[in-house]
């Protein structure tokens, strides 16, 4: 809920998901629920559905699937919210289409990989390794998870259930070593994270940043 340009940063994600053809949003919650569910709503101000799901004991990136498991009956998207692009998600849906893949997640290129998951690719851009938050002696690569990623349905039985969970240190590794088929799609267009202060206080004065909040697409 932390402001850009005059609105939430989580606000800029559910329009972006209605852009991409999302009629359906989940949003998880766990600290001040009551914030994010008054300012949204139902979603219907933003042309979606918009369904809460709260966690009282956070269960991880991945495990925050399982309470609505049964809601996945297609392919979806999942998006973290705490970081801000101005890719297109329709592009890395048609990634995926093409690849026919279990996953698609969105690549970025970073120099400071140590606090993300990074990736390593084919020449086709099929994801061949995954490791969250590596240490220096162990970088790869300086592709990362860029918090997109588009799933099938299946992907939900290889969450494991009864423990926390996160999409980087148990579930992609898993199934890439299940054989399982990840795509990648390198992005070509802006990631934003929020993962401390001081990276709110450099995006927030950001040019290019600015200029995408104040693009026409955020009006109405």
């Amino acid at each position: 809920m932390i402001e850009i340009g005059g609105r939430p940063l989580l606000e800029y994600n559910v329009r972006s998901l209605a852009d991409a053809g999302v009629s359906n949003i989940f949003i998880n919650t766990h600290y001040h629920p009551e914030v994010i569910e008054e300012y949204f709503g139902d979603g219907a101000r933003f042309g979606v559905r918009i369904t809460y799901s709260y966690e009282a004991i956070l269960l991880g990136t991945a495990g925050a699937l399982l309470p609505i498991a049964r809601e996945f009956d297609d392919r979806f998207i999942i998006l973290y919210g705490d970081n801000l692009t101005d890719c297109d998600l329709s592009a890395v849906v048609a990634r995926h289409e093409r690849a026919a893949a279990m996953a698609t997640i969105a690549l970025f290129h970073r120099e400071d990989v140590l606090g993300s998951g990074i990736v390593e690719i084919d020449a086709d851009d099929n994801v061949v390794r995954f490791l969250e938050k590596p240490r220096p002696n162990e970088v790869f690569s300086h592709w990362v998870n860029a918090g997109i990623m588009i799933a099938e349905p299946a992907i939900v039985a290889a969450i494991p259930a009864g423990r926390p969970s996160d999409f980087g240190r148990d579930v992609l590794p898993a199934l890439l070593s299940s054989g399982a088929r990840l795509a990648g799609y390198r992005m070509e267009h802006n990631l934003w994270w929020f993962d401390s202060v001081a990276d709110y206080e450099r995006a927030r004065v950001d040019p290019a940043l600015l200029s995408f909040a104040r693009s026409s697409r955020w009006r109405g």
